[in-house]
């Protein structure tokens, strides 16, 4: 296979900023061969930027999370806007790997394999998401959605640390907490596959948030660092103090947290 990009980097940042849906998933699965091929280097040619607005279809449209309806479960339109939303939590998700591969590159080879593999799940579980919702009639950018992984993703563009403590650990591990309640409620309303494709996405997110935990456990000892208090520390300096529960302490602990922080997040340390 031959990319038009030497650097690992170049490729990442090339993806990210791809527009066109299938071509970002196109790419996401090609980056990823020629980089465990070994036909991409991790030669470091330009200094990453800031990205304010990654790549991404023109729709949906992004407005505030309070201008979001209400999604009842008990109707079919109801349930496609649920499988709209966590389609576009995917998709940010998509970029949110290319990201983390692009703008941290003095890291190891490893960081950029674990997140190549992430971004390479993320367009998966996309994919899944979004052919449901065509079959129920909708396609990805019918509803409105909101940017709030992407928010964070610009407030922790500085340092590798900060990201996997906020993205990873915080607002992914949320899903976590939440899916199996949706899962739940899904099969109440008789929407199997999206069950199933649930059960798929939940197990790899603990895959996902193991790896931010890692990854923030090799940073903070890197630095001689706490990972306890630091991961307090960027809690209240970020979340304002406080993470809303409750939370699924038997995935979170595969996904990486300790019970130290889990009796912390309870408010039971």
């Amino acid at each position: 296979m031959n990319l038009p990009w030497q650097t690992l980097f170049q490729a990442a940042h090339a993806c990210l900023m791809e527009q066109d849906i299938e071509q970002k998933l196109t790419l996401t699965e090609q980056i990823q061969q020629a980089w465990l091929a070994g036909q991409l280097t991790m030669d470091i040619t330009d200094a990453p930027v800031r990205i304010d607005i990654p790549g991404r279809p023109v729709h949906p449209q992004l407005v505030s999370p309070k201008h979001l309806p209400k999604r009842s479960m008990h109707t079919e339109q109801g349930r496609a806007t649920l499988i709209h939303a966590l389609c576009h939590i995917e998709f940010n998700a998509i970029n949110l790997g290319w990201d983390a591969v692009y703008r941290f590159q003095t890291m190891p080879e490893n960081f950029f394999t674990d997140w190549i593999q992430v971004a390479v799940e993320e367009a998966y579980h996309f994919s899944l998401l979004r052919d449901h919702l065509r079959q129920m009639g909708h396609d990805y950018g019918n509803f409105d959605a909101h940017n709030g992984l992407w928010e964070m993703a610009i407030k922790t563009d500085f340092d590798p640390m900060v990201r996997m403590a906020l993205v990873p650990r915080v607002l992914e591990a949320r899903g976590l907490d939440v899916t199996p309640g949706i899962m739940a409620k899904l099969a109440e309303a008789g929407d199997e596959q999206a069950v199933a494709i649930l059960k798929i996405i939940h197990r790899d997110e603990i895959g996902h948030v193991e790896i931010g935990s890692r990854w923030f456990q090799y940073l903070c000892d890197e630095r001689q660092l706490s990972s306890m208090e630091t991961f307090e520390k960027l809690i209240g300096q970020y979340m304002k103090g406080k993470l809303k529960g409750p939370f699924d302490r038997a995935s979170r602990l595969k996904a990486g947290f300790s019970e130290a922080e889990l009796d912390y997040l309870d408010g039971t340390g």
